[in-house]
């Protein structure tokens, strides 16, 4: 994985206004405490050697503690580094409501993870399909519509984006 390869996300999710920021997995509690705005709920994470126990992020929240939620915690799938865009995997431990309903998302994403472009993701895609693994959220900044004429941001899901790129997983 080349620099220039980071260097891209972050040129990319740098046009869209959405904050980043880089960390060893030594360093991850701090990152994502330092990403969050309380009251902050998340899904449980599926990489090795992090988590976000030890984080002020409640993991498995109920109904009450979603809605009430400033900030959602989630895992990304991957990155695509030409349109700053994360992939949220819908699983059990509920990314997608995490990622969608509070105001503030951020997203965890393995430096391995991340790819050049669309071929390099539809190809990913398709193992992931493959495997049953078929239903995914492309998110690429904050919620944004003009259905009823001006541009209004966080109207479907997050009005503010933050991305921590783990780079030894």
């Amino acid at each position: 994985m080349t620099e220039a390869l980071v260097a891209d996300f972050g040129a990319a999710l740098d046009g869209l206004d959405v904050t980043w920021s880089r960390t060893a997995s030594e360093g991850f509690e701090a990152a994502v405490d330092e990403a969050i705005v309380s009251p902050a709920v998340g899904a449980m994470l599926p990489f090795e050697l992090v988590s976000l126990e030890g984080t002020d992020v409640v993991v498995q929240p109920t109904p009450t503690q979603l809605t009430e939620a400033v900030t959602g915690v989630t895992a990304a799938g991957l990155g695509i580094a030409e349109y700053g865009t994360v992939m949220i995997q819908s699983r059990p431990s509920g990314d997608e409501p995490v990622s969608l309903y509070p105001k503030r998302h951020v997203a965890v994403l393995r430096r391995s993870d991340l790819v050049a472009g669309v071929p390099e993701a539809i190809e990913w895609l398709g193992g992931e399909f493959a495997a049953g693994r078929d239903n995914v959220i492309f998110a690429t900044g904050a919620s944004a519509t003009a259905d009823m004429g001006e541009l209004v941001t966080g109207v479907h899901g997050p009005g503010e984006v933050h991305v921590i790129l783990i780079e030894d997983l």
